[in-house]
C-alpha cells in the first residue's frame, strides 16, 4: 500500500499517513519552465495498491485536477495494481445538471477525466449531490463527515438546539436532525446572484433556540449569512454553521464578522486559509476517517460499517 499527494492538501495526506502508520510517498510535483506540470513518481510501485490523496479544490482547481491526473497516469504506467483517487473535495461537483442551454455537464466530464487516468476506484467525501457517484464507471466510496462535525457540536444544550435547513436541502436536514434527535426547521431561499441570496419564509419554532445548520460546502457564505441575519430577527439566540468543506472566497472572510454567526467549524478536507482560522473558524480533521477507508479498501474490507455513527 503506497499513499501520495499531489499539491491540494498536503497536511492532510500526512495525517492519513499517520493514521495508517505508513510514510508518505516521494513523489515530485512541480512545473516546467513553461508552466506545464511536471510530475514524477519517486518510488516503485509496481503491484502496489496506490491511494493518491488530492482535493481538487481552490484556489487552483484546475492544476489540481491536471496533478491528479498526470499522478494517476504516471501510476497506471509502471504498473501499480490498483488505483484509488482519494478525493475529500470534488470540485465542480455543483455543475451536475444542465440549468440552461449550450452549458456543459462540467461535474461529469471530470468524473470521465479521471476514469480514463487510469483511477480503479474513487473515495470522496460529502459531494455536493449524491447522484454524481453515478457519473463514475468505476467504484466510488462516498464518505460523510457528519460524525466529526457532531461530535464537535455535542457541546450544545440539546434542549435549546434546533436543526435548521433550506428548503432545497430538507431531506439533508431531516437526517441530521433525526440523528442528533432534535427538531427541525427550514426556511425558504431565492439566490439572486452568486454572491446574494434572499431568504423569505420559515417553516417552524426557533425563538429562544439555539440553531444548528449544517451544509456540504462554505465558499462565499451568502447563503449562510443571509440565513443568519434572518433568524435572528426570528428570535434564534446563537447561529452555529457547520459544513463539510471550508473553501472560503470572496466576501466569505468578512461575513465571518458578523455577530449573528456564533461559531463556525469546517473540516480540513481543503486547506484552510490562515485568515480565516484568525477569525475563529474552527478545524477539525476527517484524517481518521478517510485513512480508515483507505485501509478497509486496501484489506478488501467493508467500508460501509464506517456509516453507522453513534453521536450519543
Amino acid at each position: 500500500m503506497k499513499v501520495f499527494t499531489g499539491n491540494a492538501n498536503v497536511e492532510l495526506a500526512r495525517e492519513i499517513c499517520e493514521y495508517l502508520d505508513l510514510p508518505l510517498g516521494a513523489a515530485t510535483v512541480g512545473r516546467f519552465p513553461d508552466g506545464e506540470i511536471r510530475v514524477k513518481v519517486e518510488e516503485d510501485v509496481r503491484g502496489k495498491d496506490v491511494f493518491i490523496v488530492q482535493p481538487t479544490c481552490p484556489p487552483k482547481t484546475n492544476d489540481y485536477i491536471m496533478e491528479l491526473l498526470l499522478m494517476m497516469d504516471s501510476c497506471r504506467r509502471s504498473s501499480a495494481n490498483a488505483i484509488t483517487a482519494v478525493i475529500p473535495y470534488y470540485g465542480y461537483a455543483r455543475q451536475d445538471r444542465k440549468e440552461e442551454g449550450r452549458v456543459p455537464i462540467s461535474s461529469k466530464l471530470v468524473a470521465n477525466l479521471i476514469g480514463a487516468a487510469g483511477a480503479d476506484r474513487v473515495v470522496t467525501m460529502d459531494l455536493h449531490s449524491s447522484q454524481i457517484q453515478g457519473f463514475f464507471d468505476i467504484p466510488v466510496d462516498h464518505l460523510y463527515a457528519a460524525p466529526v462535525l457532531y461530535r464537535h457540536f455535542r457541546k450544545i444544550n440539546r434542549s435549546k438546539l434546533v436543526v435548521c435547513s433550506d428548503d432545497g436541502s430538507v431531506k439533508m436536514g431531516m437526517a441530521h436532525s433525526q440523528r442528533i434527535g432534535v427538531p427541525l426547521a427550514v426556511y425558504g431561499k431565492r439566490r439572486i446572484s452568486p454572491t446574494e441570496v434572499e431568504v423569505h419564509s420559515l417553516i417552524g419554532d426557533v425563538k429562544g433556540k439555539d440553531v444548528l445548520i449544517i451544509d456540504d460546502v462554505i465558499t462565499t457564505m451568502g447563503s449562510i449569512y443571509a440565513a443568519a441575519r434572518f433568524l435572528k430577527d426570528r428570535g434564534a439566540e446563537a447561529i452555529h454553521v457547520g459544513a463539510t468543506h471550508g473553501a472560503f472566497c470572496g466576501d466569505s472572510l468578512e461575513r465571518l464578522k458578523d455577530p449573528a454567526i456564533t461559531e463556525v467549524a469546517v473540516t480540513n478536507t481543503v486547506p484552510v486559509s490562515a485568515e480565516a482560522v484568525e477569525r475563529g473558524v474552527k478545524v477539525l480533521s476527517v484524517s481518521e476517517i478517510l485513512g480508515e477507508a483507505m485501509k478497509r479498501i486496501h484489506e478488501k474490507r467493508s467500508v460501509s460499517s464506517l456509516f453507522q455513527w453513534n453521536n450519543q
